[in-house]
This record gives C-alpha cells, sequence and structure tokens, in this order.
C-alpha cells in the first residue's frame, strides 16, 4: 500500500495547511489558551498547529537583525520537553525555533544561527528567570540588556496567592473553609473578567478572610511597579512594598520577595524608557 502526502493538509492530517496558517495568524494577538477556547480545538492542537505557522513564517521571510529579542521555552507534550522560540518584538514575528531542551547549549544554537554581525545589534533581551537564557545572552550578545518578562514574574506571585489559599484552607473548618472552597479561579482572575457572580463570590471571600483580602490587595497593588518611568521610583515603590509584608505572615509572599531581590537589575530594566516592547506577543506562544 502506498501512502501519498497531500501538499494542501498540515503535518497534522485532520486539518488544512489553510485551516493552520489561520490558527497561526490568531496566535499572533492572541494566547494559544484563547483561541483553542474561541475555535472550540484542543490545546494542543493549537500549540502544534501555530508552530506549523512559525515554521513556514521562518522559511518565507529572511530574518533582519533584530534589536529586541523575546526568548521563551515552548512544552511539546506533557513532561519536560521543550524547544525554545526566540521572537523579534519590534517586529512582531517569531525568528528562530529549535534546540534540544533549554539548556545553555540549546540557547547557544540560537547565537550561532543568527551569527556574529547580527547578534551585535541585539539591545535587549526580553526572558524569564532561568538562567541558561540568560547565562548564554550574556556570553554571546554582551552589548543586551537583560529584561524580566513581566508575566511570568506576575505568574510567580499568583502562585504565591494561591499558596496562601491553599495554607488557609487547610488551617480553617467549618463555615471559615467554605467561604475558600472552590474558589481558586475568582482568586486568582483579574477582577475585570469575573463575571458579576464572580465579583460578589470574591468580595465574599475577602470579607471572611483577613489574610486572603491582604494577599489579594498585595498583589492587585504589585502591578503599579511596572508604570514607573525611572528605576529610582521602581525601587521606592517595591521598597515599601515589601514594608507591607510586615506583621501580615504572608510566608509565600516574603519568598517572593526575596526571589525579586535576588533578580532587580533584570525587573528594574523594564523601567527604562527604551525599554519599553511590547512583550504580549512572546507570550502568547507559551499560554
Amino acid at each position: 500500500m502506498k501512502r501519498e502526502k497531500l501538499p494542501w493538509l498540515a503535518n497534522n492530517p485532520f486539518y488544512t495547511k489553510r485551516f493552520s496558517y489561520y490558527v497561526g495568524r490568531k496566535c499572533r494577538a492572541m494566547t494559544v489558551k484563547d483561541v483553542a477556547k474561541e475555535l472550540k480545538l484542543d490545546w494542543h492542537a493549537v500549540n502544534a498547529l501555530e508552530k506549523e505557522y512559525m515554521q513556514e513564517q521562518l522559511r518565507r521571510n529572511p530574518v533582519a537583525a533584530p534589536r529586541a529579542i523575546g526568548i521563551d521555552e515552548l512544552s511539546l507534550r506533557k513532561g519536560h520537553t521543550y524547544r525554545i522560540v526566540v521572537s523579534d518584538l519590534e517586529r512582531g514575528r517569531p525568528i528562530w525555533y529549535g534546540g534540544e531542551d533549554r539548556s545553555e547549549a540549546s540557547m547557544n544554537m540560537f547565537y550561532e544561527w543568527l551569527g556574529p554581525k547580527k547578534t551585535k545589534k541585539i539591545r535587549l533581551a526580553v526572558m524569564d528567570m532561568w538562567k541558561a537564557f540568560e547565562k548564554s545572552t550574556v556570553k554571546n550578545a554582551p552589548g543586551a540588556a537583560i529584561l524580566y518578562d513581566k508575566f511570568h514574574v506576575i505568574r510567580h506571585l499568583g502562585d504565591a496567592l494561591d499558596t496562601v489559599r491553599k495554607m488557609e484552607y487547610s488551617r480553617l473548618s467549618g463555615k471559615d473553609r467554605s467561604y475558600i472552597k472552590g474558589q481558586k479561579y475568582t482568586l486568582l482572575s483579574n477582577r475585570e473578567n469575573l463575571t458579576l457572580d464572580g465579583r460578589k463570590a470574591l468580595r465574599k471571600l475577602l470579607n471572611a478572610n483577613k489574610r486572603l483580602n491582604a494577599a489579594y490587595l498585595l498583589k492587585e497593588s504589585f502591578d503599579q511597579l511596572w508604570s514607573y518611568q525611572s528605576e529610582g521610583w521602581a525601587r521606592r515603590f517595591f521598597d515599601n512594598w515589601k514594608q507591607a509584608l510586615k506583621w501580615q505572615r504572608l510566608k509565600p509572599y516574603e519568598k517572593f520577595a526575596e526571589m525579586i531581590e535576588r533578580h532587580w537589575d533584570g525587573i528594574a530594566a523594564y523601567s527604562r524608557p527604551e525599554n519599553k516592547v511590547s512583550l504580549g506577543f512572546v507570550e502568547g506562544h507559551t499560554d
């Protein structure tokens, strides 16, 4: 039996190439999660179709020397199988997809592919707080400023809030515990994304639990950090935010603050006007 390759089919034979490119274009403006929800597709199917779209874009369009790059990892499947995606943040498109994992050696492969001449022109590299990406970038593009992606920073704070929620649920019983049960999404979502019932449930929860109320308000106020135009004002805000943690008995938040201190330079870099770039494009590929 002979199997024939049909040129109009995507790598996933359930979809056409035209549809895969339609999905890929949508992923340029929306997260993978949101596209999957809108098109009623499995997250993994959208993720695979978007990768196919990115690879086709790379084949069609020669890469110009990027000045601002976004670095992130893509999970190929459940477990710890990763590839690296690098995007040109000014042009709003991926320029490289590869590597064997998310190691420093895999990150080096991007800079080897780009070449020393184009690498020298990179002035900003946006990434999460993964040391392997930073070490490779510092070695290969020493003239580039390192900026930690604020979406990843905020995700760590969301994890800290969820840990407080779990601790409170374990500590309490009866009616006090009932306010917390089943409210993870309500607590971690942006208030503007909640339905009217969701907002009522949130208000009820925060009125019933002082510690969660304090943790929630601290999480919401942390967003102000990204609005400052100078590192000095950003530092003053963060010091005041840390001071507000005193006497709150929020250990997960104290650990988060320590992490911010360790990575302060890459976070404070966001306050410099020359580093104000759109981060949503690269972030959309991983959500």
